[in-house]
């Protein structure tokens, strides 16, 4: 895959399931693409890991929502590819992305995640096609926390307003 981007350092970030949500972001906290896959099975999942972490020039870290072996599917194969990878899960980063109230139910952290992914490509440079799905949204919100722990943006956006 063509990152063409100024940029030397990608990281991708998973929230983790059969329906996976996807998101790139390069070395300066960018968002680059998103998406929502649905891998069919997990048989699936097995066979397109590896030919998209391959794919992408310059992956350095893998930030992985979840857990299961979904998730080890991805950490064993970004380990493979010498890709760093950070496991997460949605108690962790929510804690620093949304507020109390907004994650008093799964439902209502998952509606937070797409408004506040909504407000970061509308505010990126990032081709903005569609309503970003749950999956996908997370995924962002994910990626944007990655970006801070991997130390390539200094502070969280606030994307609350």
């Amino acid at each position: 895959m063509n990152t063409s981007n100024t940029a030397d350092h990608f990281l991708l970030s998973v929230d983790a399931g059969i329906r996976t949500g996807l998101a790139l972001f390069n070395n300066h906290g960018q968002l680059v693409w998103y998406r929502s896959h649905n891998m069919g099975s997990i048989s699936g999942l097995r066979k397109a890991v590896y030919p998209l972490l391959k794919s992408i020039d310059g992956l350095e870290y893998l930030i992985i929502e979840g857990g299961g072996p979904v998730a080890e599917t991805w950490i064993h194969t970004a380990g493979k590819l010498g890709i760093s990878t950070i496991k997460t899960d949605a108690g962790e980063w929510r804690r620093d992305m949304l507020y109390d109230r907004q994650q008093r139910s799964g439902t209502k952290a998952k509606q937070t995640a797409v408004k506040m992914a909504l407000q970061f490509i509308k505010s990126s440079e990032a081709p903005g096609v569609n309503i970003p799905t749950h999956d996908a949204a997370e995924a962002i919100l994910t990626g944007i926390w990655g970006c801070y722990k991997a130390g390539w943006i200094m502070r969280l956006p606030d994307l609350n307003k």
